[in-house]
Parts: structure tokens; C-alpha cells; sequence
């Protein structure tokens, strides 16, 4: 299943309080389980203004729908085509050596 990055513009969401955190993620867990298993969401990541939201999904109009039906801003909305890790470059190194 295709994998997306969500930018959501929130101003002051690192100073959100957890009680604050914690309803806007019962919100998404009600709006996804309505929505049913074909939209996931992995994770997110707290910023001072932003929150970073991964999640799996058929296609970009999922997360739109999601975001909407949630009251969530979907500022932008990017396919993940690859993802990289530190392993990544050990690989790399390998293949290298071996030449």
C-alpha cells in the first residue's frame, strides 16, 4: 500500500498539552475506523508549528477525506517513493567493495 507524508500546519503544536494530543488522535483513530482498514496511520511527529503524519493509504484523495472528515489541516500531501536508513549506505559500501 502506497505510503504518505502529511504536512499539517498547526500553529503552537509543540506546546499542544498532552490532553490536547491525545483528543486530536482519538479524533483520527474515529474518523480511520470509519473509514476502514484501507487507511493506516503509522505515526506522527510534533513540531513547534507543524505535525508530521505517516500514513498508509490507497491513494491522496484517502488522506484528503480523512483529513476532512477529522477537521485537519492537509497542508501537503507526498507520496513516499523510497525510504533510506543508515543501512542504506552499508549496502552501498558493499556493493562498492566488491568492485
Amino acid at each position: 500500500m502506497p505510503k504518505f507524508v502529511i504536512e499539517r500546519e498547526i500553529a503552537g503544536a509543540g506546546k499542544l498539552p498532552k490532553s490536547e494530543l491525545q483528543a486530536i488522535s482519538q479524533k483520527s483513530c474515529s474518523v480511520l475506523h470509519g473509514m476502514g482498514p484501507q487507511i493506516q496511520w503509522v505515526q506522527s511527529f510534533v513540531t513547534d508549528d507543524k505535525i508530521y503524519c505517516v500514513y498508509n493509504a490507497p491513494d491522496e484523495e484517502a488522506v484528503r477525506t480523512h483529513a476532512h472528515k477529522g477537521g485537519f489541516p492537509a497542508n501537503v500531501i507526498s507520496r513516499v517513493r523510497s525510504t533510506i536508513d543508515p543501512t542504506t549506505a552499508d549496502a552501498l559500501d558493499r556493493s562498492f567493495q566488491g568492485r
